[in-house]
């Protein structure tokens, strides 16, 4: 008997399917303490899913893995919606409730329910995981590379209030923590360049952030540059903070449009060495001429600090990128705000 139970639940399109599938194998054959079911939900139309799960029924060892199909949808959807599958997830969370109850219920349970692997289209499923008290992971079917992209432009979007479907047909180029190179705005995935679509998937990046974790199938020697980018997605910062007397932080941050040219910087550094107050400090680099003109992250903040900067300051202070800063000035370490003063960051800061 297994000690603890995983829930996968995937979006049923073969692609998506087949990658958790494979992961909750490795799961079950690497720890038998583990199992794993796997919530299908059924598109109102056929599939390939049915065949494909039945084969793996009987080629394999099921005590361990096991798959649940949820009733199908009877609803007529308009599939040339955006918002589809943002819809049928959506709607088959009574259907998904429902299974749960009746697996915690059943003789055939094999263990505690220990947590949620969702499919990345999946994430407002986070909300019956919390429900239950237990965490949930999302599995990202894609690169690294495309999971700092989503990530950066739901930040654009909801933190610096920027509308990503002003991009379609720009000549500008978008600079991206997560690309090694700009890329041209014009050729961002449609889904984002569409007003009634951009909203939903880019609500899957802001739910992501909020699981327990982010797992992702690639190797580190495919996409070394994308890995370190998302370093600082924010929960260092946050971690940071916490260790930090209350009232004790100086947040410099100069918003959306904000960044200093390199003398300016080195001012900003020797005046806050010279305080010896802790400082939280986000530095961006200038936008580069013709393009997009958000500031971009600063992968080595020693090209522009003044030598030995970081080292003299490391018990006081700490040099970010982006701030998720909602969190950072509700903070109770956050004693100061050095900021812009635009709009935003003023509500934000009262």
């Amino acid at each position: 008997m297994a000690d603890a139970e995983l829930l996968f639940i995937p979006t049923p399109g073969m692609g998506h399917l087949v990658a958790m599938v494979e992961m909750a194998k490795l799961i079950v054959d690497r720890d038998p303490r583990l199992s794993v079911t796997v919530l299908v939900m059924k598109f109102p139309f056929d599939s390939d899913v049915d065949s494909y799960t039945n084969s793996l029924a009987t080629s394999m060892a099921a005590s361990r893995l096991r798959f649940i199909h949820l009733p199908r949808e009877n609803a007529n959807p308009d599939f040339s919606s955006g918002q589809f599958i943002t819809n049928f997830v959506e709607s088959n969370k009574p259907r998904v409730k429902r299974a749960i109850a009746e697996l915690a219920d059943s003789a055939g349970s094999t263990g505690r329910l220990a947590g949620f692997v969702l499919d990345m289209f999946c994430t407002t499923m986070i909300d019956l995981a919390d429900e239950l008290g237990v965490p949930s992971y999302v599995l990202f079917t894609s690169s690294v590379a495309f999971l700092g992209m989503m990530l950066h432009l739901q930040s654009l979007q909801d933190e610096y209030h920027v509308d990503i479907t002003e991009y379609k047909d720009s000549a500008a180029e978008l600079d991206c923590p997560s690309l090694t190179n700009p890329l041209p705005a014009k050729v961002l995935p449609p889904l984002v360049l569409t007003k009634e679509t951009v909203r939903p998937f880019l609500g899957h990046a802001k739910r992501m952030r909020a699981a327990k974790g982010i797992i992702v199938n690639t190797f580190e020697e495919l996409e070394p540059y994308a890995l370190r980018s998302l370093a600082g997605l924010g929960n260092d910062i946050m971690e940071w903070l916490d260790e930090q007397p209350p009232s004790s932080v100086v947040f410099l941050c100069f918003g959306s449009m904000g960044s200093l040219g390199e003398e300016q910087v080195k001012e900003m550094a020797c005046a806050l060495e010279r305080s010896g107050h802790r400082f939280l400090w986000s530095l961006r680099r200038p936008p580069p001429k013709g393009k997009v003109w958000f500031p971009s992250e600063l992968m080595d903040p020693t090209e522009v600090l003044p030598e030995g900067f970081l080292d003299r300051t490391a018990t006081i202070g700490k040099v970010i990128g982006w701030a998720p800063q909602v969190a950072v000035l509700a903070h109770p370490a956050i004693g100061g705000f050095v900021s812009h003063c635009g709009w935003n960051s003023t509500l934000e800061s009262i």
